[in-house]
């Protein structure tokens, strides 16, 4: 099955996913920021990890990705050479992606940019982007929550 392209904003349905996920009880958090950092610049999707108990109640993470079919490879190396795992889960998954759009909203400290999700023509989520709250907070130097008010306030007029 050839896997179909779609414009990344669009809302469609890719079939053609996987999810990886791996058990670990002896990395540091350091080690895991920089795998994460690896997965992403490898080209998966999403990245995270969980706190999980493991085999005679060891603490350990789970780190699962998100990721096209065609990179699994790429990311199976990066998780074998990158920590300390000895096997890797993988299994295929549907991901329904929504609609979505960038909008700019002007504060009084300057332009942020949200993200809303659309569902059949309809904004059914806004989201302030954080890098854009964090510069203003940073270089007006007020809190990063006051700027979230500042948005959502625009937002909902």
């Amino acid at each position: 099955m050839v896997a179909v392209k779609h414009p990344p904003n669009n809302e469609h349905i890719d079939e053609e996913m996987m999810k990886m996920e791996v058990n670990l009880d002896d990395i540091s958090g350091e080690w895991l920021g920089y795998v994460m950092d690896k997965l992403f610049e490898a080209g998966a999707n999403d990245v995270f990890y969980t706190p999980i108990f493991m085999k005679k109640n060891r603490p350990g993470v789970l780190l699962q990705l998100l990721t096209a079919s065609n990179t699994l490879d790429k990311m199976k190396n990066i998780l074998l050479k990158e920590t300390t795992t000895l096997g890797i889960r993988y299994y295929p998954i549907t991901v329904h992606r929504m609609e979505r759009r960038f909008i700019e909203i002007e504060t009084k400290w300057g332009p942020v940019t949200v993200k809303q999700g659309i569902d059949q023509g309809h904004v059914f989520q806004s989201s302030p982007e954080y890098e854009d709250c964090r510069k203003i907070a940073e270089t007006h130097n007020i809190p990063l929550k006051e700027v979230y008010a500042a948005v959502w306030r625009k937002i909902d007029k």
